[in-house]
């Protein structure tokens, strides 16, 4: 980040700032309701000196000791059924393929690496569930042959902007914020 505390805070000046949190978190420097808070501040600031603040009473933490993003992640089920739930970071991409299975992927705990993220679903004979942040705003820009596709949109909140895409064929694909008609437990 630069010195000029007035300068436009970047995505990636907020990203670094996440990280730190992210480290600090994993570190049990931060409890989960401490680095939500941050975090969202971090997302929230609009100057490089709003930003400052977030992490000073946090241990510098090298460029080398910061985990980069993950860009792209694929989470796969054939012929049998994931779950991936709580604590977990997701990627800017996230690839759900699911072929004659089950998939059901929680987002509401996980570590979001930015404020907008994609998550492309691709069924086939299968049963996918994303559950998403409370606060998420969801834009669908995925199709469906022979099958069900039910995402729950948007949200007033200013919370992540997650874009759901691809294909399902066969398949029932489910993208909401709470859990009454499945259960992930």
């Amino acid at each position: 980040m630069t010195d000029d505390p007035d300068l436009r805070a970047s995505d990636a000046d907020r990203d670094r700032v996440a990280a730190v949190l992210s480290e600090a978190l994993a570190a049990g420097r931060l409890t989960s309701v401490e680095h939500a808070d941050r975090l969202d501040l971090a997302y929230t600031a609009k100057t490089v000196g709003e930003l400052v603040p977030i992490t000073e009473d946090l241990p510098d933490v090298s460029a080398a000791g910061v985990p980069t993003a993950i860009e792209q992640q694929v989470i796969d089920s054939k012929f049998s059924k994931v779950v991936r739930k709580g604590r977990w970071v997701a990627s800017r991409n996230t690839r759900l393929s699911a072929r004659f299975g089950a998939l059901i992927i929680d987002l509401s705990d996980a570590v979001l690496p930015g404020r907008e993220i994609t998550i492309e679903t691709n069924a086939w004979f299968s049963k996918m569930i994303v559950r998403v942040p409370e606060n998420a705003h969801v834009i669908d820009e995925g199709s469906s042959m022979f099958g069900k596709r039910n995402v729950t949109g948007g949200s007033e909140a200013d919370g992540p902007l997650i874009r759901v895409t691809g294909a399902s064929k066969f398949s029932k694909v489910i993208v909401s914020r709470g859990m009454s008609d499945w259960n992930l437990r």
